[in-house]
This record gives structure tokens, sequence and C-alpha cells, in this order.
């Protein structure tokens, strides 16, 4: 998966279905056979579904039934009438998912905004989430970052400035290599970014993962990206926190990667996600 091409052929070869969503829709995707074992994906703050461009095809080749959503706000869904943080996407995403695979227990992994997403719904739903793993989760700990540099793209006419505005973005918070800042990354990213349309959040600044950890009952598993800017000065931190979790399996860092460890170390992370999906659940 190199080229806009590439995702092109993997969108095509989705089954797309909508479930409502205010007064709009939620757009899901499912690759891989429906009878499969379900693995749902959801993408992180300023995302798609394309966040997952590189784990899909591995996932579906294993047999699963791959659901990965647009959440509400983002993409192609519509934003939620009722609120603009994590804490009101799970209730949506529950009632689509009822009306596409019934009350199944499914495998629930979560990248960063995602994977606080995927934390309160595992909190709220325990029987529909059979195991949960977190990807670059924030809200670890209400302690401040320094800032980014972050630059404003929003007054820059479409062109090359402002695909250079986001190319910078992209390599401040979500990868750690230039080499990893490829065309693609820049389209997915940039046509991510500009779909935002719920800005407001700001759950993922506070501990809210680290408090609701005790309280999830399945099993939980974390994936990471050693250069993760969220937590290179402070690795150790993530563990001790996916330890409060009464089922907590084990923590896998990509050496070399930063947040979107699932795009910049697609392969090892493909394993580890593998590893984790299929581990006894005893």
């Amino acid at each position: 998966m190199n080229t806009l091409n590439d995702m092109a052929v993997l969108r095509a070869r989705a089954q797309r279905t909508e479930t409502p969503c205010g007064d709009g829709v939620l757009a899901w995707h499912r690759w891989g056979p429906a009878d499969g074992r379900p693995v749902l994906l959801l993408h992180g703050g300023s995302g798609s579904w394309t966040h997952w461009v590189r784990n899909i095809e591995p996932l579906a080749r294993a047999g699963h039934a791959v659901w990965v959503p647009d959440l509400p706000g983002f993409g192609e869904s519509a934003p939620p009438p009722d609120g603009h943080d994590a804490d009101v996407l799970p209730g949506w995403l529950e009632s689509g998912l009822q009306a596409l695979v019934g009350s199944t227990p499914v495998d629930l992994v979560g990248f960063s905004f995602g994977a606080l997403v995927a934390g309160l719904w595992a909190q709220a739903r325990p029987s529909r989430v059979a195991r949960l793993v977190l990807v670059g989760s924030p809200a670890l700990s209400a302690d401040r970052l320094p800032p980014l540099d972050l630059r404003r793209w929003e007054d820059l006419p479409a062109g090359a400035a402002r695909e250079a505005v986001h190319r910078h973005n992209l390599l401040q918070l979500m990868l750690a290599r230039e080499e990893s800042a490829s065309a693609l990354a820049v389209a997915l990213h940039a046509a991510n970014v500009e779909r935002d349309r719920l800005r407001k959040r700001r759950l993922m600044l506070t501990d809210s993962m680290a408090l609701l950890l005790p309280h999830v009952r399945c099993p939980v598993w974390g994936l990471w990206g050693a250069q993760d800017v969220l937590y290179r000065h402070r690795l150790p931190l993530i563990a001790q926190v996916l330890a409060r979790a009464p089922g907590f399996q084990s923590l896998d860092i990509a050496p070399q990667a930063g947040h979107w460890v699932q795009f910049e170390a697609a392969e090892a992370f493909n394993a580890a996600l593998a590893s984790a999906l299929s581990a006894p659940m005893g």
C-alpha cells in the first residue's frame, strides 16, 4: 500500500454501509468474509478509515470481518448532534453496530482518539468487546506536554504551499521519519484533516483513559511507536497505566515508529496485532 491508486483499489473492495447519525449517516466499510470473526478498527482524531490502509488487507486475509467506520464528525460521517468529544461517540457506534452484526462481541482496536472512544465503549458495554487493543492512546496522564510546532493550513489556497504545511504537521505529530511522509501519507492526512468537523475535543488532554482502565473487564493489549511524540520521553508511563486494566496482557513497542505506528511500521504492527487477536482468551 504505497500509492493513492492502491488505496482506491482497497476502497473499491469494501462493502459500504450507512447507519443513522443525527440528521445524517455514519459510514461503515467492511472487508473480508461477512461471517468472519469481527474486528472493528477506530481511527484517530482528524482521521478516517484511511488511517488503517496498511492493516486492513492482512486482517481480511486472516479471515476476519474487518469493520472500519468513519467516526461521527470525520470522513464521510455526520457529526453527532449531542456533543463534540469522545464520550458521545460510543452510543452512535453501538446503535450502528447493532444494526450490522447484532450483539456479537467484537475485537476492538482503537488508534489515538479512537483508542479513547474504544476504552469508553468497552467500559460502558462490556458484553460488546471481546478484547481491546489500544494503539497510541492519549489520556494516560493529565500532565501537559510542550506545544508542538503545528502550522495553520486553513488560510492557504489548495496547492503546494498547503501541502507543505500538511507534510510539516504530519512529521510533527504523526510520523517519526522523513521518509515515512510519502506522497500517500501526506495526501491521506490532508484529506482527513480538511474534513474534521469535531475540533472541540478536549478529553484527550486529560487522564480519562487512566481512570477508566481499572473498570474495563476484557483483555487489553497495547501497541505503540517508541518515537510517539506523546510518549517518547516517558515510555515507562504506557505500561504503568495499561497495567491498571485487570485484563492487561502485553505492550508491544515498535522502535522506529511514531504516533501513526500502524502506517509507519505496518509490517511489525500487523504481526503484533495478529498475535494479540489470536491469543488465548483464558
